[in-house]
């Protein structure tokens, strides 16, 4: 059989039948085939891939790795087929699964916040929600949208700016107590500063000296590796850290953080992005209908 003459995501369908129902039985049923037929077309799958899919020597099917990677892709496949599908039908309409990447400081202060409105707007939409600090790969994590700050590497990606926030340095008013509230540079050197463990994190603090902007060192002794450890361990008392400013909001107007040094601040701000991959052809209506909402509605 030729290429062109195999049904390839027909195969798809029946193969993610047989694995999400748990076997070729079952999977035949849904498809009205045999279990004999099914089986066979998993062995001429199998044959025109080159690998392995299943092991047959359990009662319970059994994905090889290369079965997990074609399943997981499959599904996608087939999702994006009954997009089209929709499209064509009934017009264009936002559905489907979005894979969304964040930080879990973003993710948890700005993004929860507006999820029930996107949700409302788009009942056809389902999110799935990964939060963290690590510079991930959109292709290998299959996510569809990433919200990250700073520059991009790789070209290949698209970026919407989504806003900017200043940085602040913030202490609870029990360790302020304990150690007293820093007055200056020198000051705030001595004082247990709260840093990011992951290697692309700055680990200088920029402050304002005069009418220029210095840095002090980053403090080895007490790392996190992301913004929502870090708020948490000032939120205990365990040092000063510095975050954006929306990630503390609450926590000061409700007294349980305290902005210290103000007039030391230099005013710096970072960044946030929309990142998804935009090669290839017209996104998803699904993903469209995220960066929109995402640029309409998120306030930093």
């Amino acid at each position: 059989m030729s290429r062109q003459d195999t049904n390839r995501s027909g195969e798809m369908e029946v193969f993610v039948r047989a694995v999400e129902l748990g076997g070729f039985t079952a999977a035949a049923a849904a498809c009205r085939m045999t279990p004999s037929a099914v089986s066979k077309l998993v062995s001429r799958l199998e044959t025109r891939l080159g690998a392995r899919l299943v092991n047959r020597s359990t009662r319970r099917l059994q994905l090889t790795p290369e079965g997990c990677a074609f399943y997981e892709r499959s599904v996608t496949i087939l999702a994006d087929i009954a997009e089209a599908e929709r499209y064509a039908s009934a017009g264009e309409q936002a559905a489907g699964r979005i894979r969304i990447n964040t930080s879990g400081s973003f993710g948890n202060h700005v993004l929860a916040p507006l999820i029930p409105s996107f949700m409302a707007l788009h009942p056809a939409v389902s999110l799935d929600i990964l939060h963290t600090d690590r510079v991930v790969d959109l292709m290998e994590e299959r996510a569809d949208v990433a919200i990250r700050t700073g520059p991009l590497k790789n070209s290949s990606l698209i970026v919407r700016k989504l806003g900017a926030a200043r940085k602040i340095i913030v202490a609870s008013p029990d360790y302020l107590r304990r150690h007293g509230a820093p007055k200056s540079i020198v000051e705030l050197e001595k004082h247990c500063r709260i840093g990011f463990s992951y290697s692309r994190a700055i680990e200088d603090w920029p402050v304002r000296s005069g009418s220029e902007t210095v840095t002090i060192p980053g403090m080895p002794g007490l790392q996190v590796g992301d913004g929502e450890a870090m708020r948490h361990l000032a939120l205990a008392g365990a040092g000063v850290a510095r975050l954006t400013a929306f990630t503390v909001k609450a926590d000061i107007d409700a007294g349980r953080l305290v902005a210290i040094l103000e007039e030391l601040n230099p005013g710096d701000i970072e960044e946030f992005y929309a990142v998804y991959i935009g090669q290839g052809g017209p996104l998803p209506a699904r993903v469209r209908a995220l960066l929109e909402f995402l640029r309409d509605n998120v306030r930093l």
